[in-house]
């Protein structure tokens, strides 16, 4: 055997002695600790930070979001950093976490996938996976700024428009009416509404608890939560889109419902209003707003009913209304209308009122009390921007009409004896007694008969009940719902978009609903 044959055996051990050595004393190498592997050695600071420049400024949605987008990446306290979703050793963990949170739930919230980047997300982290940057043609410096913005993007999206919803219904529903062409917009959207705070899912994605503050995102409302269960439960298309409209309004951040409140509910689209107490459930039919005098949506507490009012007429109602029968003393005494001039306190002679009198805003038209007015025999009021009210009316068929957009704006109800009850439940037996008598309704106790035995020559109407205060005052609730668990029985029910509103949101949010 040579001495070559001899030492070649050695030779080899000593490499690989000499590669363990070296191994121990430098360590692994940034390809072995990295996701990337050797792909690691290609990333260019330069040319990443130009990536995202670019695909920043490629980003023409010009909103709210895009600018904080910008700003958290030009924030000069994340220069250190590669981007928000990878550095050098590779892309968080948590990546894979925030696509697998989209994919199972901005379906379920009613959403369109594509508005968050789902497929792009999950094929950039598909190559980066497989580490099949150069098997598909594609620059590893180009890929991460794209997936990381689209990461960045879909996080604060789903954050933000979940706890703020996804379109503002101030700006929109109060740009739809105008009083006359040219003129201002009708105010119909009447809620305080909490601005987005992008600031505040900004500062939860640069924080280790990005995914904790992701994913409370979504209302904590028991109408969402009825509205999804009915959306994961149907298939049909129209049904779905209704739903995932309405789970929108759900999302907007302002005065709602409490579950166990007492309260009185509107809502528009079902032409019904439900007293709700923890225990029981009164619901009644209700006429509102045509949809030129539409009835706007709002949050008040009622605080006052008022038996047998006068019906102050508005100066809309006079101007267009009333006015074209100036002079017409017959149409006048046929509705017991009077006239006072505001400035004198007389009242004048409707033979000798002329149009522009009418229209001047000088005189107060009226109506009396009692049978056939216009409010019926009592009205509940609440403070408002609108000069409406919940009252009764002498127009009873009404609410046997499939349709009943009827007023100019206020709320007629067809248990107007009940709801008085609701709101004043503490009325001792003889007061209720006098409520009926004061609305023409028989009486039920002894006391009450007697009393309409002693006085069935008096002048009605009785008037025992003039108004009363409502102690503690009663939240009240005008909403507009096409999709909503029915009070009663918690049932989601459906009804037709009266006012267009569901139109509307559809048009200013189709990127993001379903």
């Amino acid at each position: 055997m040579t001495l070559k044959a001899i030492l070649r055996p050695s030779v080899v051990v000593l490499s690989l002695l000499l590669c363990v050595g070296c191994e121990r004393m430098f360590g692994p190498s940034e390809a072995d600790l990295s996701a990337f592997g050797e792909y690691v050695y290609r990333l260019d600071t330069a040319q990443l930070r130009q990536q995202f420049s670019e695909r920043l400024n490629a980003d023409d949605s010009h909103d709210e979001a895009l600018t904080a987008i910008r700003q958290c990446y030009s924030d000069e306290s994340n220069h250190d950093r590669l981007s928000l979703w990878f550095t050098r050793m590779g892309v968080a963990d948590d990546a894979e976490t925030l696509l697998a949170w989209l994919r199972r739930e901005v379906p379920l919230a009613g959403l369109d996938t594509t508005a968050f980047h789902i497929s792009e997300i999950a094929d950039d982290l598909h190559v980066v996976r497989l580490l099949a940057f150069d098997s598909l043609g594609i620059d590893i410096n180009t890929l991460l700024p794209r997936l990381d913005y689209n990461l960045t993007h879909a996080y604060v999206r789903y954050a933000v428009g979940q706890r703020y919803g996804f379109v503002n219904p101030d700006k929109l529903l109060n740009r739809l009416d105008r009083q006359k062409e040219g003129e201002k917009y009708i105010r119909l959207f009447d809620y305080e509404v909490k601005a987005p705070d992008y600031s505040e899912a900004i500062r939860h994605l640069v924080a280790d608890d990005r995914m904790d503050y992701l994913q409370l995102s979504a209302p904590d409302d028991p109408v969402y939560t009825a509205l999804q269960n009915r959306l994961s439960s149907t298939t049909d298309a129209a049904a779905r889109h209704t739903l995932a409209v309405n789970m929108e309004r759900c999302r907007w951040q302002l005065k709602k419902p409490l579950a166990d409140e007492r309260m009185v509910l509107v809502n528009l689209p079902s032409q019904q209003l439900w007293c709700v107490c923890p225990d029981s459930v009164v619901n009644m039919r209700i006429c509102f707003g045509k949809t030129r005098t539409k009835t706007p949506l709002l949050q008040s507490d009622i605080n006052r009913v008022e038996v047998n009012p006068d019906w102050i007429i508005t100066p809309n109602i006079i101007k267009n209304e009333v006015s074209v029968h100036a002079g017409d003393s017959a149409y006048f005494a046929r509705n017991r209308y009077y006239i006072v001039d505001m400035s004198t306190g007389d009242t004048l002679n409707p033979a000798r009122v002329g149009v522009s009198q009418l229209k001047s805003g000088r005189l107060r038209v009226g109506q009396r009390g009692g049978a056939g007015n216009s409010l019926g025999r009592i009205v509940f009021r609440f403070p408002n921007n609108f000069s409406v009210y919940l009252h009764d009316t002498s127009n009873r068929s009404a609410f046997n009409l499939e349709q009943r957009t009827l007023s100019h704006g206020c709320v007629r109800v067809q248990k107007p004896f009940e709801l008085a009850c609701f709101l004043m439940p503490d009325m001792e037996e003889w007061d209720v007694d006098q409520l009926r008598l004061s609305m023409d309704i028989k009486p039920e106790t002894e006391r009450g008969k007697k009393y309409l035995e002693e006085h069935q020559d008096d002048r009605r109407p009785l008037r025992l009940i003039r108004q009363r205060a409502v102690k503690p005052s009663m939240p009240l609730y005008i909403v507009y719902y096409t999709a909503y668990p029915n009070p009663e029985n918690g049932n989601v029910e459906f009804w037709n978009d009266v006012y267009g509103y569901d139109a509307v949101i559809t048009s200013e949010g189709k990127r993001w609903f379903q």
